[in-house]
């Protein structure tokens, strides 16, 4: 499967796997070490240096070298793409459900008042009824 080429979806499938989330959450402590990164998962250097890989193209971190030292540095400014498309859709989304929320509230209609004090009475019924069962005055 051809990876992404625009941002955001280098975005997405960067934060789609668990291990990338994980390494970017140690990463918001600072910066660290490839082998520091590396240390909590049972998997190979290259396996380790692909995942980072994904995470640089998709401008999440920022790879450095120093001496024999590779260390990685979050670079958060990377998800403002990310944010800004969740927002733009999270608005469009939550006015969908609002528009759902009136036709459904429009359709359902009024409740007859005479039904919901006959529903009150039946649960204000069924409370008294459970609290008088093992009441020793019955007994």
């Amino acid at each position: 499967m051809p990876i992404a080429t625009d941002p955001l979806s280098r975005i997405f499938f960067a934060l789609a796997d668990p291990t990338r989330r994980a390494m970017l959450e140690r990463l918001a402590q600072g910066a660290a070490t490839v082998g520091e990164l590396a240390q909590p998962f049972a998997m190979s250097r290259p396996a380790i240096s692909q995942h980072l890989g994904v995470l640089e193209q998709a401008g999440l971190i920022e790879r450095t070298r120093q001496g024999q030292w590779r260390s990685c540095a979050l670079r958060p400014e990377g998800l403002d793409d990310a944010e800004a498309w969740v927002r733009h859709h999270r608005a469009a989304w939550q006015s969908r459900f609002d528009r759902l929320d009136e036709t459904l509230a429009a359709l359902v209609g009024p409740r007859d008042a005479s039904a919901a004090t006959a529903d009150a009475t039946d649960v204000r019924t069924t409370n008294q009824a459970d609290a008088s069962v093992g009441d020793p005055k019955e007994q």
